[in-house]
């Protein structure tokens, strides 16, 4: 469970000065992990009672309770494959549980209106450009085939093919981003390079945290559980399927008359086996 959770299950009962202390940790989220109670009552112009007044609000016992369940979140999204592996099996007895978490808070997140606010720049863009770390690769490659399957001008960008790939990309079109802790440098670098060229930017990350998250207005946030050694890509998978059906909705007969003459196509080309009659 994310912060953004934790605030929002308490939010009505949440006092005016409470409410402040919940923006000022929303908008930087570092505050609760290395932050002391003094620096959050500074930011905030309250006092230290009532900090530790909003963390038992939020289920833990105290302050220093909150900010090691922060820590210990912050450490779970910078795990190495290497210190993963070498858990010991019994460590691993939550992985249904954290997987299932994480896709249904997928599926909440990515309700109507945050799935219509990721699809307007591919819908309205003249070509799009897919780009992804590793370990989210899986969403990124089922995002390329959903979507040029309904319309032309869609790309995977190779990251050894960054520069020659995006210097096609034009203002008017839009990027997506797949990309989760720990950063892929050459993602953010890219991302910045779309950004300064006027393209829009999708951002699939994992939080407020994520350097993505700062250059664009559209991104959404994925839980991402670790698997063995490595990040899950069922939440990526999961997010990349919805965004293609709501392209899908939002374009509607251009995509019904392309995916027709793809049938015709495949019918010409027999594409697939069929056992002779």
């Amino acid at each position: 469970m994310s912060i953004q959770d934790l605030i929002a299950g308490v939010g009505a009962r949440l006092t005016p000065t409470e409410r402040r202390i919940a923006e000022a940790v929303l908008d930087d989220p570092t505050l609760l992990a290395f932050g002391t109670v003094s620096d959050l009552a500074t930011r905030v112009e309250t006092s230290r009672p009532s900090i530790v007044r909003f963390a038992t609000k939020l289920g833990f016992d105290g302050y220093v309770d909150l900010q090691q369940w922060a820590r210990e979140d912050v450490a779970r999204q910078l795990e190495t494959p290497g210190e993963r592996i070498r858990r010991q099996p019994g460590e691993q007895d939550r992985l249904q549980h954290d997987i299932e978490s994480s896709i249904h808070g997928t599926l909440e997140l990515l309700d109507e209106a945050r799935l219509r606010k990721l699809a307007a720049p591919l819908v309205r863009a003249g070509s799009i450009w897919i780009l992804s770390g590793e370990t989210s690769r899986a969403g990124a490659s089922v995002l390329h085939s959903g979507l040029s399957m309904i319309r032309d001008g869609v790309h995977l960008v190779e990251t050894h093919h960054l520069g020659r790939d995006l210097s096609a990309a034009r203002n008017g079109d839009a990027a997506v981003v797949f990309d989760f802790a720990r950063y892929r440098r050459k993602s953010i670098l890219a991302s910045k390079a779309i950004v300064a060229q006027g393209i829009d930017l999708v951002a699939i990350t994992d939080g407020p945290l994520s350097p993505l998250a700062s250059m664009t207005e559209t991104w959404c946030e994925l839980r991402v559980p670790a698997v063995g050694p490595f990040d899950s890509s069922l939440p990526s998978v999961l997010a990349a399927e919805l965004l293609v059906f709501e392209v899908v909705s939002q374009i509607g007969s251009k995509a019904r008359e392309r995916i027709d003459r793809l049938e015709r196509l495949w019918t010409e080309t027999e594409t697939f086996w069929e056992e002779s009659a």
